[in-house]
């Protein structure tokens, strides 16, 4: 509920402060007083696009302040808590236009953008006139209005869950058939590769085993040269038997020497166990490097072959059998791509019978629901002296979509047998207004938390009629808040607060205020709205008349 509007320097209003109230707010004022400018502010304040010039001539900046109080289950909640701003119980909006041009916005205090204003002002206010193209007259927001009017959350849930699950179907296919049609055009790669890596069946570690292995037997050609001739030099021939030739010497000569050969004897004992053990460790150095030749060949051309057949898939060598398992399953797919094919086929057809089921009851839902919003607005209609006109909610085929399938559009015809059209189209403005409230009244207990507003609805009406148009407003604003600018002294007596909206001109400048009327002013202003400029007797008499009726 709009709680309080201030306006500082904003066309010819200097500054300000009304506070509104639960129920039907009534504002009235002669033609070019400022009415206009009310609503041009709070729709600055809301971020709707408007005037482009606001600030008032001299100043420097224009100002408005909007307070709004929430209560718990408000959808504005949702909008402050995805913008990540402060929420609460009372909702502060603040909104100031530069001379510039330049325009700045906060949220409870917080900085903000025109498009969260904008997104918050469709939880917060409805404005309606004869030029309404943001609320009922728009066709785009009808299927919307009438779902609400019909209530079936249910049925609305289960067509998007529907829709969600044919979508998820539809995109398995489209994605299987691209995959089976690219394995298609490659399958007599596939089958060659595969073919060829289960072939050669290169192992994880492979590559580094077989490189260390040919650098080996490499090395060894170069070295067991050597090695074999080191092996002569000590043993046999060579050094071991040179020194056992000199301790059978000097274990000869021992007996006599009296124990000075008995040192030499032991050092050359010492010096030939050590010069065994390195005879063996030589013997089994050159025993590891006798190899046999093909091997070095096998070694190689296995080694190449792995490489080669990883350059050609350009993989590392020991991601080769990775790729391989890979191509097996992608081999594996193709084969068994016609049977996948057929039960993804049969998941999109039950989905889709699922669609058609949960639409076709959604559908069925807003024609018992459409049936029930002409009748109540054909209810609304015949005390605005319309009896003889017909509304009718038009349900066609659309688009399938997570809504259903269905067109939703209001049409009107003004007398029977006349044809129907859009409600901006067929109807005069007196017609189209009067309409517009039919509508609103039957669609009010689907929508709530808002405030509503009516701009000159009442237009071209006067009497009886007035009086109808005034009541049915008088309805709405039960339990909620109605805001009603107004030129009709029968929606004005209805009203449960009244404001007069005044041109002041004070040393050549004008301004615009807006006072609250007590009782006296109010049969003044009325007796104004019922006779013109001169409020005789008589004027103020039917406007205590029209007072009287209402209480």
């Amino acid at each position: 509920m709009l709680r309080a509007l201030e306006i500082r320097d904003m066309l010819i209003i200097d500054r300000l402060e009304l506070d509104f109230q639960p129920g039907l707010n009534v504002l009235t004022g002669e033609t070019g007083a400022g009415k206009s400018i009310l609503l041009d502010s709070l729709g600055f304040v809301l971020g709707w696009r408007g005037r482009a010039e606001l600030v008032r001539a001299g100043a420097d900046q224009g100002e408005v302040v909007a307070v709004f109080e929430l209560p718990a289950d408000h959808a504005a909640h949702g909008v402050l808590e995805e913008a990540g701003l402060p929420g609460g119980g009372e909702l502060i909006l603040r909104r100031v236009n530069r001379k510039d041009g330049r325009k700045t916005a906060w949220v409870n205090d917080r900085r903000c953008s025109g498009e969260v204003l904008r997104a918050l002002s469709e939880t917060l206010i409805e404005l309606h006139g004869q030029h309404d193209d943001r609320g009922l007259l728009d066709p785009k927001g009808h299927r919307v209005l009438l779902d609400a009017f019909g209530a079936y959350p249910d049925l609305q849930a289960a067509n998007r869950a529907a829709w969600r699950d044919l979508a998820q179907n539809r995109k398995a296919l489209a994605k299987a058939e691209t995959a089976l049609t690219e394995m298609r055009a490659e399958e007599e790669y596939l089958r060659h590769a595969v073919a060829e890596l289960d072939a050669l069946d290169p192992q994880p570690g492979e590559d580094a085993e077989l490189d260390s292995r040919r650098r080996q037997m490499q090395g060894a050609e170069r070295i067991r040269e050597d090695v074999a001739r080191a092996l002569q030099a000590l043993s046999g021939d060579g050094a071991e038997g040179a020194i056992g030739d000199a301790m059978r010497w000097l274990d000869g000569a021992a007996d006599k020497a009296e124990g000075t050969l008995d040192g030499a004897i032991e050092a050359l004992g010492r010096a030939f166990n050590e010069l065994g053990e390195a005879v063996q460790g030589v013997e089994s150095a050159l025993e590891s490097l006798s190899f046999n030749p093909h091997e070095l060949e096998e070694t190689e051309e296995r080694l190449f072959a792995i490489r080669g057949l990883a350059r050609k898939h350009g993989v590392i060598p020991d991601e080769l059998s990775v790729f391989a398992e890979e191509l097996r399953g992608r081999l594996a797919a193709l084969d068994r791509g016609d049977a996948d094919m057929a039960v993804l086929k049969q998941e999109l057809a039950e989905a889709e019978a699922t669609y058609a089921q949960a639409a076709s009851r959604l559908s069925a839902a807003r024609n018992e629901a459409a049936v029930r919003l002409d009748n109540a607005v054909a209810t609304e209609l015949a005390p605005l002296k319309m009896e003889r006109a017909v509304f009718r909610t038009e349900i066609t085929q659309a688009e399938p979509g997570p809504e259903g399938r269905d067109a939703v559009a209001f049409t009107v015809a003004t007398n029977p047998g006349a044809p129907s059209g859009p409600l901006a189209k067929i109807a005069s403005g007196g017609e189209l207004s009067r309409f517009l409230l039919a509508l609103k009244v039957s669609l009010h207990q689907a929508q709530s938390g808002v405030t509503m507003i009516f701009d000159e609805i009442d237009r071209g009406v006067g009497g009886a009629t007035a009086d109808a148009v005034g009541r049915r407003l008088a309805s709405l604003a039960q339990g909620a808040q109605v805001l009603v600018v107004t030129h009709s002294p029968q929606v004005a007596a209805l009203g449960a607060h009244h404001w007069r909206v005044e041109k002041r001109v004070a040393d050549d400048v004008t301004t615009s205020t807006v006072v609250p009327l007590d009782a006296d002013e109010r049969v003044d202003e009325i007796a104004r709205m019922v006779a013109g400029d001169t409020i005789t007797e008589e004027a103020r008499g039917a406007a205590r008349a029209l007072l009287a009726a209402t209480s």
